[in-house]
């Protein structure tokens, strides 16, 4: 399996989540302690080797935009570009310890690739990295030096105002830095990640970088309307430019009407997911750009997870689902691991990563 959106290094910094521990050890760790998803936490390695899990992309994630979130979002743009570069040292760290192995070539990608379908036991989490937000990049040069330490995909904005552009829950566009950075980023082989857009940010982005685009997670406006979800123009968009789209599983991308902080997850059931799944393949009459982005642990926990989600090992499940819902076994391959794969290795020539 393919997940292309985990923040395991926010997890493991700024939550203090030992990911080399079970999910369970964490748990009772943290039972005490009061915040979101605190004691109801989903995500750590062996969850994601139980889960069959081979290759996930791995954030960086570190605001300065002026809101105040605690563990997120920093007094200045240098502060964010320090826990950006802390981030990016905890997957080398980890790396170092055989526990996940830093992809960012195609050699590497197709000989991980290779390795996980041959059902190696002793293969790391492959990890492709990712940033969620761009403050941390303080000047569009600085992106040679980002890609040489190992970033390959980058969103412009997170939630509210960032420095590129304008977020989930804005309508305000690109701003001067954000429209300085597209070209530097094709330039330095980064991919672009159009999550959490504004629609003003995403139209404008689409239009004016020449690069690969993808949506790492992101579902259905017109299951779930919200702003944070992808209108059926966005969809197919991305999809004319052969990017992938990852099914989130948060509950309130999942439910209309499911409100954070009070509902429950009783009724939200995991076959939401393949909701969306039908509804992009539709839209785009194939199965060739939807996978999942699942964004399990992203700020919040069981709590805000589908009934019956325990750890990410769940996700497995999704296989049965699509089987159910009549998708035929390559297509449930592809929507499994197969287009994000695809996605990846079409970013990156054949020997290179940029």
């Amino acid at each position: 399996m393919v997940d292309a959106h985990l923040d395991l290094a926010w997890n493991a910094l700024q939550w203090n989540r030992d990911l080399r521990e079970s999910v369970q050890v964490l748990r009772v760790r943290e039972a005490t302690e009061a915040g979101p998803g605190r004691g109801r936490n989903t995500v750590a390695l062996p969850e994601l080797r139980a889960g069959a899990v081979r290759l996930c992309f791995a954030t960086v994630l570190a605001r300065s935009s002026g809101t105040v979130r605690a563990h997120v979002d920093f007094a200045s743009a240098e502060q964010a570009n320090a826990i950006a570069l802390g981030q990016l040292a905890y997957y080398r760290a980890l790396e170092r310890g055989g526990h996940v192995r830093v992809l960012s070539d195609r050699i590497a990608l197709d000989a991980h690739v290779g390795a996980a379908d041959a059902g190696d036991p002793g293969e790391p989490l492959g990890v492709v990295l990712a940033m969620e937000g761009a403050d941390p990049i303080l000047e569009p040069d600085d992106l040679g030096d980002w890609a040489a330490a190992g970033l390959r995909t980058v969103g412009l904005a997170h939630y509210g105002p960032g420095r590129c552009a304008g977020g989930t829950g804005t309508s305000t566009g690109l701003t001067d830095l954000g429209r300085a950075l597209l070209p530097q980023l094709d330039r330095a082989g980064i991919a672009l990640d159009l999550t959490h857009l504004s629609d003003a940010a995403f139209w404008e982005a689409i239009e004016a970088f020449e690069g690969p685009v993808h949506v790492s997670h992101g579902n259905c406006r017109a299951l779930v309307p919200n702003q944070r979800q992808l209108s059926d123009d966005q969809i197919r968009a991305v999809a004319e430019r052969g990017g992938v789209i990852g099914m989130a599983l948060d509950a309130w991308m999942l439910e209309p009407g499911w409100v954070k902080g009070h509902s429950r997850r009783d009724g939200v059931r995991l076959e939401r997911v393949v909701d969306h799944v039908d509804h992009v393949c539709a839209l785009t009459q194939s199965t060739a750009f939807v996978g999942i982005g699942s964004d399990l642990d992203g700020g919040f926990g069981t709590e805000q997870s589908p009934e019956g989600l325990d750890t990410i090992a769940d996700l497995a499940r999704l296989e049965d689902l699509l089987t159910g819902r009549g998708y035929a076994p390559a297509d449930v391959a592809r929507v499994m691991h197969g287009n994000w794969v695809r996605c990846v290795q079409e970013w990156w020539s054949e020997g290179t990563g940029i």
